[in-house]
């Protein structure tokens, strides 16, 4: 077994570019400026990954450490409280010439906004990844389609480096690890069981961060909740039969109930739960005309090749992507590709 690996995981990484990536950090002098990034409408994989590896860097003795995202910035409430939010900033405030640049759970530059004119910056690009529809964007590539988190990817980087796992580290990457499972109600791999056992002996606590992260919501939240679902749409005979529901949700939305636009990446999981559809939908309104979509299928569809004919990516079961028009229209251009992409 490598170093890094959990028992019964092969990664999917090549030894070399493993290798690639632990000389360029070992390389920098310890004040270099390191420029960390994860994607546009951060998640907890992707914040979770980055102040994981950042505080995992701090360890390391680095002290130019800065971690940032495109667009807005606008931290969603249930991650604010996660250690090393002290590292993030405003895009603006991002090193314009860093020497070294790591790029989390990104699977193309349009998830990076106008970020992406750091790859130009002529500092090397560390990507750190788990998405199957990566482009292969920056110069070290770091991407494991096996892996269910890119904290997976992040926590074999760590291990590389001889970063001992403390509770503060430990905690980004659990929250990393159990949001982009669904409170590990969608894996099998013991490895992903035996990498959390690892990360609660550091003395965390799974159930204050579950409580948190996972059972804490607004009253606004909870009402704006029941409007959307209220108005979701079952199509039986989409996806060949397997069924479609979904459902969209406005800007309107969100200022009538007083609401910041994180309390709506949750929808999708009752959304999920309807027994008739395989295939759940939620549009989510960005701005006037402009929507982020989210794709989830129980195994009858493979959603991730739709999102990647719509410009987007993701995996098999959990998709999305950025489309422009009306909700209908956008449910109208998903259809035909459900049809199409039956596993």
């Amino acid at each position: 077994m490598r170093p890094g690996v959990e028992p019964g995981r092969t990664s999917a990484v090549p030894e070399a570019s493993w290798a690639a990536a632990v000389a360029a950090i070992r390389a920098l002098p310890r004040d270099a400026e390191v420029q960390l990034i994860c994607h546009v409408n951060p998640d907890g994989d992707a914040l979770g990954s980055m102040l994981g590896f950042a505080l995992g860097l701090r360890r390391l003795g680095f002290t130019g450490l800065r971690a940032t995202f495109p667009g807005q910035f606008d931290v969603p409430e249930p991650y604010r409280a996660l250690p090393g939010a002290e590292l993030l900033v405003p895009e603006p405030q991002a090193y314009g010439k860093p020497a070294l640049i790591l790029i989390f759970d990104v699977a193309g530059e349009s998830r990076l906004g106008d970020l992406v004119r750091l790859l130009d910056a002529g500092a090397p690009a560390i990507v750190l990844d788990h998405h199957a529809s990566n482009t292969g964007l920056g110069d070290v590539s770091l991407v494991d389609p096996a892996a269910v988190a890119t904290s997976v990817v992040a926590d074999e980087l760590l291990t590389r480096l001889g970063v001992e796992l403390d509770a503060e580290i430990a905690e980004c990457l659990y929250v990393a690890l159990a949001t982009d499972t669904g409170s590990f109600k969608f894996v099998r791999d013991p490895s992903v069981h035996e990498l959390a056992a690892r990360l609660i002996a550091t003395g965390i606590s799974p159930g204050d961060i579950a409580r948190r992260i996972f059972d804490t919501r607004p009253f606004g939240a909870m009402k704006l909740a029941g409007e959307v679902l209220g108005r979701a749409v079952l199509d039986p005979a989409a996806a060949g039969g397997r069924g479609l529901v979904w459902t969209f949700a406005t800007s309107a939305d969100l200022e009538r109930h007083n609401q910041r636009p994180y309390v709506l990446d949750s929808l999708i999981d009752p959304v999920r739960g309807v027994a008739e559809a395989d295939v759940a939908v939620v549009v989510k309104e960005q701005t006037a005309g402009e929507w982020s979509v989210s794709l989830r299928s129980k195994g009858g569809v493979d959603v991730s090749a739709v999102a990647v004919a719509l410009g987007g990516g993701g995996h098999r079961l959990a998709a999305g992507f950025t489309a422009h028009g009306t909700p209908d229209e956008v449910i109208a251009r998903i259809v035909p590709l459900l049809a199409a992409n039956l596993s």
